[in-house]
């Protein structure tokens, strides 16, 4: 090994100054210098290989050095965006050439953004922060949950596996389809991988908002398979310095995306030397990991055993424990039998660290397996009956084997009711205020108090909401309630929550059906307000459950009556009495009925939420349905006039397009615009952001400036704008952000942020 030399660089006209601490007068210009058999290109200890140049696995100092400083001057541009005056205006000349942005990350024909993951270890190794999508960046932060996964002793996790993977799911903003395949379920499960069968699998950002929103970790996935995995795995483990270079890049990858950690699954043989440079790569990786993402979990799957050979053992064992001891979990492969589980939970290396095995079970059921597809229940009984936890494999089985796929909601809820009994609920903790339309993150249309705002089917998972609990629960005497998604009709995004049942002639009491498990802490006096439809011969309330908030020593339970809130009860001042008058009007819209009422409670925290259903008239049996379309739990006290405008709008990466227009007389091609908006707004405070343009002024003076038209909704500080149809040139056209706080407060169309943009030709 060369000796380790100290260097430090400076940049001078856009070139590398290399100087050698203490031979000041020692220097050169330029990328590198051969020196023996080393190579000064600013790193310490790089290495030559064969073809004279820096060995791939080495991180290039000078190349991120250049790499900074681009990703400081973009932000140094923002930045000076920001503070531009909102009436200011950004002019563009018109050209056609084709896109400079990396086709990887923007569709070719659109620019839309696109998620994907990397297919070599040439693209893992190179992987750099000013060359990575900033639109897959999770927007969400992991909300904390109850109980801790720390504390959960059977956790539940998901492997996504399906078609391939990088669907619908990868575009960033969503996109049109009739029959999209989304998760919903998130109540029941506590990790989320995201799996192909490309090197590296980077979860869609639409996945990790949905699952963070629910207390759900996220886990990518990194696999090597049979012959050319052999070869990637002899050379990222064939000694520290390669195989540290790799782990660096996934924890980079992993923290600058935003999820939680990795399932490494390298299923092909290894050498003697690769295979004891493994745990080391492992142990390695998770102590990174968790020092940058403390939440993180690194996951090891049933493949390699201890010399190397390509062996599943369907159990942790002595073959394969070295693994299990140098990570977080092992995730077991699926062909095992009850046998396998009554000798683990023996093992003496499982004791304490049980909860950390997760045994596998392939939903398509290929193989010589316990359970899977509808009879998945029967894995879970027996992975349950011996306190294991369970990794379930390829769920999205239930939408590939439909042949129906508008049907597969009905086919998934069921799927996951067979497992209810084997499945244990978390409850988000998050803080008010708490609210959710029930949006699934798809719909025949997007809605808007209770009215289309479009009226195309649709997918985004980004835009799913905090989830219900669905179930289908037996009454006595051949009553029932059943709660389920209903996107026939919305209040806000795509689906309704449907609760529909029977009640018999024999019960006096109100049906309670429980839509959430929760963990929100109460401290003041709260606003509840719930927006319904019910059919006829019932009464809706809502009854929330609490318990003290320092021991949890005893429940309430609070019956809220939809009764009346004035907006002078609430606040003093116009804009706050306008606010609650938007809010709680008892007003009914479009058939949805919007009701409100206050609670005083203090040292509370909110565990569940129900909707009470009250029979009226005499007792016979009787069907009712109940779409409930919206409930919000605020905090009375910080309900404040907006304080924070939009800062700024910068308008970067514009493309130019011609195109046929859409109209049958049109025979001309269209201008189209495509562009990425940005903006600085507290994320956290809003659902989403509706992002509009205007017309101000065209070639024909005569025109009037025209009417604002939504675009779409955004769900974090960034847009791509693609395929806008604009005025021919010389023009000036409007860009507007509006956020849509999480409060229900009304931001003033004043601080909306806004950009003008001029063009010519």
């Amino acid at each position: 090994m060369p000796p380790t030399l100290d260097l430090y660089y400076e940049r001078i006209n856009s070139e590398v100054v290399v100087c050698l601490l203490g031979f000041p007068g020692f220097s050169f210009i330029g990328d590198s210098f051969q020196c023996g058999e080393m190579a000064l290109t600013g790193d310490k200890n790089v290495i030559l290989g064969e073809d004279g140049l820096p060995a791939a696995n080495n991180l290039k100092r000078s190349e991120n050095v250049a790499k900074d400083e681009e990703e400081d001057s973009k932000k140094k541009r923002t930045e000076s965006c920001f503070d531009q005056p909102v009436d200011s205006s950004v002019h563009e000349v018109i050209n056609y050439s084709p896109s400079a942005l990396p086709a990887k990350h923007y569709d070719a024909d659109t620019t839309e953004p696109i998620s994907c993951g990397l297919s070599s270890m040439n693209e893992l190794l190179s992987w750099n922060r000013s060359e990575a999508n900033p639109f897959n960046v999770a927007a969400i932060p992991l909300t904390p949950r109850k109980p801790r996964l720390v504390n959960c002793l059977r956790r539940t996790l998901v492997s996504h596996d399906m078609m391939g993977g990088y669907l619908d799911d990868r575009f960033v903003q969503g996109t049109s389809s009739e029959a999209p395949f989304a998760f919903y379920h998130w109540q029941y499960i506590d990790i989320f991988n995201y799996f192909t069968h490309q090197m590296v699998t980077i979860p869609p950002a639409v996945w990790t908002n949905a699952a963070h929103k629910h207390g759900v970790i996220v886990l990518g996935t990194f696999i090597t398979e049979w012959t050319d995995g052999a070869a990637v795995c002899e050379a990222f483990l064939k000694d520290e310095e390669s195989y540290r270079a790799v782990a660096d890049k996934l924890v980079q990858i992993s923290h600058y995306y935003g999820f939680d950690g990795w399932l490494i699954n390298i299923e092909n043989n290894l050498s003697e030397g690769a295979v004891k440079n493994a745990p080391l790569f492992l142990h390695y990786l998770t102590e990174q990991m968790h020092e940058r993402v403390p939440s993180s979990l690194i996951l090891w799957y049933d493949s390699v055993i201890e010399d190397g050979k390509l062996k599943w053992q369907n159990e942790l064992n002595q073959s394969n424990r070295i693994f299990f001891d140098a990570c977080d979990g092992f995730f077991t492969n699926y062909n095992w039998t009850e046998e396998n589980l009554e000798w683990m939970k023996n093992y003496s290396v499982v004791q304490g660290r049980q909860a950390d095995v997760y045994i596998g079970v392939d939903v398509f059921a290929r193989g010589k397996v316990v359970g899977g597809m509808l009879e998945t229940n029967k894995a879970l009984d027996v992975i349950r009956k011996h306190n294991f936890s369970a990794a379930i494999f390829a769920p999205g089985w239930v939408y590939e084997s439909q042949s129906d796929k508008s049907e597969f909601r009905s086919h998934q809820d069921k799927f996951w009711a067979l497992l209810s009994d084997y499945l244990y609920i978390h409850r988000p903790a998050s803080q008010l205020p708490f609210i959710s339309s029930f949006c699934q993150g798809f719909g025949k249309a997007v809605y808007r108090k209770g009215q289309h705002e479009t009226a195309k089917s649709w997918f985004n998972l980004a835009a799913q909401e905090i989830q219900p609990l669905y179930y289908h629960m037996a009454l006595e005497d051949r009553g029932w309630v059943r709660s389920s998604g209903c996107p026939e009709d919305a209040w806000d995004g795509g689906c309704s929550l449907l609760l529909d049942g029977l009640i018999p002639a024999t019960l006096n009491t109100p049906i309670c059906a429980k839509i959430f498990s929760l963990h929100v802490p109460l401290d003041s006096r709260i606003m509840v307000t719930l927006v319904y439809k019910a059919s006829a011969g019932i009464t809706v309330s809502l009854q929330l459950s609490t318990t003290d908030s320092s021991h949890c020593s005893h429940t309430d339970v609070h019956e809220v009556t939809l009764t009346s809130v004035t907006p002078e009860t609430v606040g003093s001042g116009p804009q706050l009495e306008s606010q609650m008058s938007e809010l709680c009007g008892n007003k009914d819209l479009h058939g949805w009925t919007v009701r409100c009422s206050q609670l005083q409670l203090h040292g509370c925290v909110l565990r569940e939420v129900c909707v009470l259903i009250h029979r009226e008239g005499e007792p016979q049996d009787m069907t009712f349905s109940c779409r409930v379309g919206e409930i919000m739990v605020l905090d009375v006290g910080t309900l404040q006039p907006p304080t924070d405008p939009v800062r700024g709008l910068c308008i970067d990466d514009v493309v130019w397009l011609r195109g046929a227009g859409s109209a049958p007389e049109s025979s001309s091609s269209c201008l189209r615009l495509n562009a990425t908006l940005r903006w600085d707004y507290p994320v956290e405070s809003v659902r989403h952001f509706r992002v509009y343009w205007r017309r101000l002024r065209g070639p024909d003076p005569r025109i009037p400036p025209g009417q604002l038209e939504l675009l779409a909704r955004a769900y974090s500080n960034q847009f791509r704008v693609t395929e806008l149809l604009v005025p021919e040139p010389p023009s000036v056209l409007e860009l507007l952000v509006e956020p849509v706080t999480r409060g229900g407060s009304l931001i003033p169309e004043s601080w909306w942020g806004r950009r003008q943009l001029s063009y010519t030709e």
